[in-house]
C-alpha cells in the first residue's frame, strides 16, 4: 500500500490540529474553576465513558467464542468489584480467557 507523501503530510497535519483544538478549546473557554457540581460530575465521568464505550465492544469480538468473552468479562468485573489492581484484572481475565479458549 503506497501511500502519496502529499497525502500522508496532510493526514498527519489534520490530526494535528484536530487533537490539538481538543485539547485547547477548553482551557481557552473556561478560564475561571468551574463550580457548578452538575457539570463537575459530568467531566469527571465522560473519560471513564468514553473508555468503556471503546473497550467493551472489543471484548465481544476479539475472542473465537463469545463465551470466553463473557468468562473473561464476568472475572474482570468481580476483580474490579472488589477493587483489585488493574494488573491483576486484566492478567486474571486474559488467563480466563486463554483456559476457555482452548478447553472450551
Amino acid at each position: 500500500m503506497n501511500i502519496p507523501t502529499s497525502q500522508l503530510v496532510l493526514s498527519v497535519a489534520i490530526m494535528a490540529v484536530v487533537t490539538y483544538l481538543t485539547r485547547s478549546l477548553p482551557l481557552t473557554l473556561f478560564r475561571r474553576e468551574i463550580k457548578n457540581p452538575y457539570i463537575r460530575a459530568f467531566l469527571e465521568y465522560i473519560p471513564y465513558a468514553v473508555l468503556g464505550a471503546m473497550t467493551l465492544p472489543d471484548i465481544f469480538f476479539s475472542t473465537s467464542s463469545i463465551w470466553s468473552a463473557l468468562a473473561g468479562l464476568t472475572v474482570a468485573m468481580i476483580l474490579s468489584y472488589r477493587e483489585k489492581s488493574l494488573l491483576t484484572v486484566a492478567v486474571a481475565a486474559c488467563a480466563v480467557v486463554f483456559v476457555a479458549e482452548r478447553f472450551l
